[in-house]
Order: structure tokens, then sequence, then C-alpha cells
């Protein structure tokens, strides 16, 4: 569960539950702080990334989910990121940057986080992304980019539009839950 800027490791435990009211919740709180508000990478201005930074938090957080699942003694095969904006964006990345550590991942208004330089081997990973046709601080081609990504790298990619801007909605609730649970 990787919450928004601003957020911390309470924000989607709620999300979480009820996405799948069984599982298992790993929840870490981002460690930047950007005027008070935590992220989990720092950005250079809005929809900027400092792309440095980003490769080392995105490698921190691979580790910590691994590290997590061995701990906890979970099956690796079944870890799902949930992540919203900042919290989706550094789910991408370590789609990107660490193939296997998630199985797959639930997306809430993500953009491109980087672009592969190498082909990934994302085949069999499933990934949804839920956007908002009015979303503000993410264009509606930078959600397309990134689905086109994910899915040239071979991910299986559903791409759900909602009439919203940069929230959550009941719709993108109930999409994601239908999509996990087929």
């Amino acid at each position: 569960m990787l919450h928004g800027t601003g957020g911390d490791e309470n924000d989607l435990l709620s999300l979480g539950r009820s996405l799948t009211p069984n599982a298992a919740l790993l929840s870490p709180r981002g460690t930047v702080l950007e005027n008070g508000a935590n992220r989990f990478f720092r950005r250079v201005a809005e929809g900027v990334f400092d792309l440095e930074d980003l490769r080392d938090r995105t490698d921190d957080l691979a580790r910590f989910v691994r590290e997590g699942v061995e701990q906890y003694e979970l099956d690796s095969t079944g870890v799902i990121a949930v992540g919203f904006s900042n919290g989706a964006n550094i789910a991408a990345s370590v789609l990107l940057a660490h193939p296997g550590v998630f199985a797959g991942a639930i997306l809430f208004r993500a953009m491109v986080p980087f672009e592969p330089k190498a082909p990934v081997p994302l085949s069999g990973t499933r990934v949804f992304l839920g956007a908002g046709r009015n979303d503000p601080l993410v264009p509606a081609s930078q959600t397309e980019r990134l689905a086109d990504v994910l899915r040239s790298n071979g991910a299986d990619v559903t791409l759900a539009w909602q009439s919203a801007g940069h929230t959550l909605t009941r719709a993108d609730l109930d999409s994601a839950r239908a999509w996990l649970a087929s």
C-alpha cells in the first residue's frame, strides 16, 4: 500500500482491506519530505522527477518488499502493489527496475516514472491503471504512455478511465476490485 504525496502508512489501509479483506498488507511511509509532505521520492518540479533519487528510492522499496515477504513468510508470487499518485509512480518504477518483486499492481493516477533503456521482462505481470479524465496533475498522455511502456514490455494492462480528477472515486474502487477478482 503506497500512499500519495502528503499521506502516510495509514492512508490506504482501508482501501487495501476493501480490495482484499483477508490479505496481509505492507504499508511503508515515504521518507522524503517536500514542504512537510511525505513522498516516496524527490521531484524537481510538478511532474518532473529527480531520476537519481527515484532510482535509489526504488531500490530501497524493492528491498523493503523482499524483506517483508521473507520476514512475514508471505507468498512472493502474490504480492500486488497498490499505489496512489506518488505511491503509484514508485510502484511503476519498481515494476520496471525490479521485475518480479510485484506480481502485479493497481496504480491510481500514475505517470511514467522513467523510460527503460532495455527490455524489461514483465510477461505474466498484471497491471490495473485507474486514471481520471479530468486529472489536473496527471495528463492523459502520461497515463497512456505508461500503459504503452508496460505493454511493450509484456505486461497485461487494464486501463480504466473515470470521470474524475486527482482523487479516488467509488468507480475506481469498484473497477479495481473487479479487476483483482478476475
